[in-house]
């Protein structure tokens, strides 16, 4: 049974507030319904300044959904590490730990836009310190016991509920992050299928006598949307997924290595590529995939269209796989 995932970045270029509101109500309704069929987890993320609306609160997202749903996880992939004050992150991600009762997993990294550091008021060249600050004062603010933090004697209440600490992951592509994952004793998330980095991570875990594990994408992860006739949804509603696609591409320099990396400039190459890829429900099964990546509302995806998918996934692929 593969891993199964709904995306949800709230994406949705020129869309005003009124729609946009209604926008982020239904993706809080579609995690409900994916809880309620079995999907593992929702998956968001974290951007600022896009001007096509790409999530940049990805905390106040989950908490939404964890009140509307009883079962899924949030995996927040990724958070931009430095552009947060420690000691505040630790009291948010402790306070959703206990409101979901431990189902809030978090992917920190480190980013890769200067413009967002910019907007922040936070240096660029400052970003690796930074992460290290924040990783570290996590792991000892959710002990709940007092500890020194800037000279300063405090202490962060309450204590989560995950236990010795909330599911948190380092994230990134270079050796750097692999390094400071096994340095804390914390699990590494490459942003791509990397399995040489992978090895890094393991040989450095026992050069500092800590344990952790690798989560990483599988070779190839297409971000799907269901459909029953895809040649008219690529007609359709192909423009959606072609504006994700190459604005998250004009973000990633030659260093940038992502699981989502596409270079097409039309709607027919992204479709020839597969990195987005519009599948019946039985393509969809038959897939053979390590974990399935259903992303309904992609590029502001019409409301609609996205329930069609998302109903289609849960209600036509999901039972195929359970047998």
């Amino acid at each position: 049974m593969p891993f199964t995932v709904v995306r949800m970045n709230m994406v949705a270029p020129h869309e005003p507030p009124e729609p946009l509101s209604a926008r982020y109500r239904a993706a809080v309704k579609m995690a409900a319904y994916a809880d309620a069929h079995g999907v593992d987890t929702v998956q968001t993320e974290e951007h600022h300044g896009t001007g096509n609306g790409w999530l940049p609160s990805p905390f106040a997202f989950a908490g939404a959904v964890f009140g509307a749903t009883s079962r899924i996880a949030v995996t927040v992939s990724a958070i931009i590490g430095p552009l947060y004050d420690p000691l505040r992150l630790a009291e948010d991600i402790a306070v959703l730990d206990l409101i979901s009762g431990g189902r809030l997993v978090t992917v920190a990294g480190i980013g890769y836009r200067p413009e967002e550091y910019e907007q922040a008021g936070v240096e660029w060249g400052r970003r690796g310190k930074l992460q290290d600050l924040l990783l570290e004062t996590l792991l000892k603010a959710w002990t709940g016991e007092p500890f020194t933090y800037g000279g300063r004697t405090v202490r962060v209440t309450p204590r989560p509920f995950t236990q010795p600490h909330p599911m948190l992951l380092v994230g990134g592509s270079s050796k750097a992050a692999a390094r400071r994952a096994a340095r804390l004793g914390l699990p590494f998330f490459p942003s791509a299928h990397l399995p040489e980095l992978a090895a890094y991570y393991r040989e450095q875990l026992a050069a500092h006598g800590t344990e952790g594990w690798t989560m990483m994408p599988a070779e190839s992860t297409p971000l799907l949307h269901l459909s029953e006739d895809p040649d008219r949804a690529w007609a359709l509603y192909g423009e959606h997924f072609l504006h994700e696609a190459r604005m998250y591409a004009s973000w990633q320099s030659k260093d940038i290595r992502s699981a989502v990396r596409s270079t097409a400039a039309t709607v027919g190459e992204l479709r020839a590529e597969g990195v987005y890829r519009i599948v019946t429900p039985g393509e969809c099964a038959a897939l053979g995939a390590e974990s399935l990546v259903l992303h309904p509302l992609c590029g502001g995806m019409p409301l609609e269209e996205g329930w069609r998918s998302l109903r289609l996934f849960t209600d036509d692929v999901l039972p195929r796989l359970h047998g």
